[in-house]
């Protein structure tokens, strides 16, 4: 495995996450490997996209999302899901990849599909918030042989109060995946 570099990141939120499908997230805790394959993911493409947390501009809870790329932006919903997303773009943009669902690999337990539900399968918490994903325990990296699969888009879930941006086609997940969430 070959853990990302910065200068994957720093690309275009979009094709980052079209090109984080079949990658592997690796989480370490207590000499645990947790690895489970990204097969769902969403796009969130800056200040001027209304789903977005960067929307509202910079402040505490998003402050992660304005930072370097190949950092962890992990924020707590409805009082108790974590989620984890991939930030994106030069410093400043506000983007990140949400990653929605995995492929279990590796010593997971639990479901994996949805944000909220990967996030306590794989133990990642808001503790992680800002983490760098060039590290040695929590990382996502290419698989030495990329298998080959076909890509689908729809628009996001959940998200009816973002206007015009509830139809952007931002969703991307790998078709024919039985880890796939359900919208």
């Amino acid at each position: 495995m070959k853990v990302l570099d910065r200068n994957f990141y720093i690309q275009s939120t979009t094709l980052v996450a079209e090109k984080l499908l079949g990658c592997l997230l690796v989480h370490s805790v207590d000499g645990i490997e947790r690895i489970g394959r990204i097969v769902e993911v969403e796009a969130y493409v800056g200040a001027h996209d209304l789903a977005s947390h960067s929307s509202k501009k910079l402040t505490k809870r998003s402050q992660t999302m304005f930072g370097p790329p190949g950092h962890a932006y992990i924020y707590l919903i409805y009082g108790i899901h974590h989620c984890m997303n991939v930030v994106t773009e030069p410093e400043g943009n506000g983007c990140a990849v949400l990653i929605r669902a995995l492929e279990p690999l590796k010593n997971i337990t639990g479901n994996t599909q949805g944000p909220g539900l990967l996030c306590k399968a794989m133990h990642i918490g808001i503790n992680l918030n800002g983490y760098d994903l060039l590290n040695q325990d929590f990382y996502i990296a290419a698989v030495d042989k990329p298998e080959k699969f076909t890509i689908r888009k729809t628009p996001r879930i959940g998200l009816g109060y973002a206007g015009m941006w509830t139809e952007k086609m931002l969703r991307f997940y790998i078709a024919g995946n039985p880890f796939v969430s359900r919208p």
